[in-house]
């Protein structure tokens, strides 16, 4: 089951990130998960649970956002979400099609501040990818 150590990562970039941001309470973790990303929601969710206990990030919670496939068609020549991750083809036309532009994303986003957070003006942090929340002051 990787998303424990997916779980384990994702506790260790927030802590990183918080600290960084100047926020000393994290009440919530953003994340966008993609369809095709291979990871599966509720073992992410289960895992999170296990890994923050003792932790900083203890009592915060794991919200995540679910992103569908989005695909290119070559013959419609327009972006299109399918319905399900497969069959790979266009839902209008029924063109084939291996053109992914998005759902493959495992992305934390943002980090939301508790209380004791606003008491000292830092609301929350927003990570756009691993860098910007580890780097971000």
């Amino acid at each position: 089951m990787h998303e424990l150590s997916i779980a384990h990562s994702l506790v260790e970039l927030a802590m990183e990130a918080a600290e960084n941001s100047g926020i000393k309470q994290v009440k919530a973790l953003y994340l966008k998960l993609g369809a095709l990303s291979g990871v599966v929601k509720e073992a992410l969710e289960f895992s999170f649970d296990v890994v923050v206990q003792g932790t900083p990030l203890e009592g915060a919670k794991l919200i995540i956002e679910d992103v569908p496939v989005k695909v290119f068609c070559p013959d419609c020549q327009e972006a299109r979400i399918l319905p399900e991750p497969f069959p790979m083809r266009c839902p209008v036309c029924g063109t084939k099609t291996g053109q992914v532009l998005a759902g493959r994303e495992m992305e934390l986003y943002a980090l939301e501040g508790g209380e004791e957070n606003a008491r000292d003006g830092v609301e929350s942090s927003n990570c756009r990818n691993s860098s910007e929340c580890s780097e971000e002051k």
